[in-house]
C-alpha cells in the first residue's frame, strides 16, 4: 500500500477509532464510560475502503454518522492520530474485497444515538425483552456497531468474548487493537 507524507495508507477493510472533537465527542465518551467501556480517546470508529480520487486523496472511509452510514474521505489527520486495525488481524484479499462491498450494501444505514441507552441498558440489567435483538438489528446503527456487523458479515468476529451482536463501542474496538 502506497505512503502518504510519510505515513501507511492502511489495507483495504482495515477499521479505525478515532476521536471527535467539541461536545459531541465529550457526549460519545460519557456514553462509552456509561457503558462501562471507560473513558478513552477514541469516539468514531470507521472502516478504510480505499477509492483515491481527486476528491479523495487518500482514500475514502465508511462510517456512520447522524443522516446515515456514508463514504466519507479520509483526512490526513485521522490517517496519522487514528488507531488502525492494520496487521492486528490475518484478513485475506477476498475478505477485505467482501468489506468493502458489504460496506457499499450498508450506505445510507440509519444512525441511531438511541443505541448507546440501549447498550447502557443492556450494562445495567435493565429488562427489556427485545433489548438483544435492538441492539443487534441492522436498520440503525452507530459506529462500532456498524464496523463490527460489516466483519461479522464477512467471517470476521472481532469479539470472542460473548458479547451480543452489536453491543460493542468505539472503545471497545480500540481495546482489542491495544488502546
Amino acid at each position: 500500500m502506497p505512503f502518504f507524507t510519510g505515513v501507511r495508507l492502511p489495507d483495504l477493510g482495515d477499521f479505525c477509532c478515532t476521536d471527535i472533537s467539541g461536545g459531541v465527542g465529550k457526549l460519545v465518551s460519557f456514553g462509552e464510560w456509561l457503558n462501562g467501556s471507560g473513558f478513552t480517546r477514541y469516539e468514531h470508529a470507521e472502516i478504510y475502503v480505499g477509492g483515491i480520487s481527486e476528491e479523495a486523496p487518500l482514500g475514502y472511509t465508511f462510517g456512520a454518522y447522524p443522516g446515515g452510514a456514508k463514504m466519507v474521505p479520509l483526512d490526513e489527520h485521522t490517517l496519522k492520530t487514528g488507531l488502525w486495525s492494520t496487521n492486528h488481524f490475518d484478513i485475506s484479499a477476498s475478505t477485505r474485497d467482501n468489506i468493502v462491498e458489504c460496506c457499499k450494501q450498508l450506505e445510507g444505514t440509519p444512525y441511531s444515538a438511541a443505541d448507546y441507552f440501549a447498550l447502557v441498558a443492556h450494562r445495567f440489567h435493565i429488562p427489556a425483552p427485545l433489548l438483544k435483538n435492538y441492539i443487534a438489528s441492522s436498520k440503525h446503527m452507530i459506529c462500532s456497531q456498524l464496523v463490527d456487523y460489516v466483519y461479522m458479515e464477512c467471517g470476521v468476529h472481532l469479539f470472542t468474548d460473548g458479547r451480543w451482536p452489536g453491543y460493542v463501542t468505539p472503545a471497545d474496538l480500540a481495546k482489542i487493537l491495544g488502546g
